[in-house]
């Protein structure tokens, strides 16, 4: 499969952000919105601006891009990372965009004007995935190194170093309520972590998963959703506070590399091998819509807040 290949990205725009059950069940067809112009190489990760008008990506070809929602156009490219950008993120307030890559590093960026801020050296291998905390004081990164680490944005100073994965962490999230920390690992784990202490909380297991590569919270932090691959099922949900696995969702034929929750909690999008993306009810479980058109393996979902039509972007940055 070759680079090119691999820059199929899935961005879910408005959909996830108001999808009422009236609309799923009126069984209205996504509507194609925008196709964007290409990195040179394949494209890793996706993310909106908290108001909806700029999307950041992150490439193989070392860059991070921020784009136009509106017209497309290209605004800046970012340079200095000297491997592949593998995640970004925005911080809540919208001024400070996270790069994490293969070069062992992170970097914060002004988001408004593109220009470096700092970058945070400490991981000894691929940084995979950056979240920011909700109040967007504290900045969480996931490598290869087996390790999380908690820094503090102001400053770029490493708070703490999480250890407990036994291989790569693929994915970071904080709960909404920035008390918890999830992090996803090949080590066939859900790890939660208490976000002020990084005391170990519990580990949620996937005995049968090949690994865990995408985790993300419910709106109301009370479920959590993991993404992996095994014979039982690609997706679960777990109660946050017990540690107790609430469902097993079955329906992708492949890996699953991301989930995502609409806003409102009611749906979840899964993007996965199998070329497609998938809403499910999160209620019931049930699949409402399988999304179809990709080419190849899809390999992140987000969701935007701030809309009501059911509309999506098959980027090709």
């Amino acid at each position: 499969m070759t680079n090119r290949r691999l820059a199929w990205v899935w961005t879910i725009l408005t959909l996830l952000t108001a999808l009422l059950p009236s609309t799923l069940r009126a069984q209205v067809a996504p509507e194609w919105v925008r196709q964007m112009p290409r990195h040179t190489n394949a494209v890793a990760s996706v993310a909106f601006s908290p108001d909806g008008r700029l999307l950041a990506s992150g490439s193989w070809d070392r860059t991070v891009r921020l784009w136009d929602v509106q017209t497309g156009r290209t605004l800046r490219t970012l340079t200095g990372h000297t491997h592949m950008v593998t995640s970004v993120a925005f911080s809540p307030d919208g001024r400070v965009l996270a790069s994490g890559s293969y070069d062992d590093t992170v970097r914060l960026w002004d988001a408004a004007t593109g220009a470096p801020l700092r970058t945070l050296r400490g991981h000894t291998h691929w940084v995979s995935s950056v979240s920011f905390s909700p109040d967007g004081r504290v900045l969480a990164s996931g490598s290869y190194d087996d390790t999380v680490r908690l820094w503090d944005v102001q400053t770029g100073r490493l708070l703490r170093a999480l250890t407990g994965h036994t291989s790569w962490v693929y994915s970071v999230a904080f709960s909404p309520d920035g008390r918890v920390l999830a992090s996803g690992s090949y080590d066939r784990t859900v790890r939660l972590w208490d976000a002020a202490t990084g005391a170990p909380l519990r580990t949620l297991g996937h005995t049968s998963m090949l690994w865990v590569y995408s985790v993300v919270f419910s709106p109301d932090g009370r479920v959590l959703a993991s993404g992996g691959g095994g014979d039982d099922g690609n997706v679960r949900l777990w109660d946050v506070q017990t540690g107790r696995l609430l469902r097993t969702l079955r329906g992708d034929t492949g890996l699953v590399y991301s989930v995502a929750f609409s806003p409102d909690g009611r749906v979840l999008a899964s993007g996965s091998y199998d070329r497609t993306v998938r809403l499910w009810d999160a209620a019931t479980d049930a699949e409402v819509r399988a999304l179809r058109g990709h080419t190849d393996d899809v390999r992140r979902a987000t969701a935007q807040r701030g809309g009501s039509t059911a509309r999506w972007t098959r980027a090709t940055l």
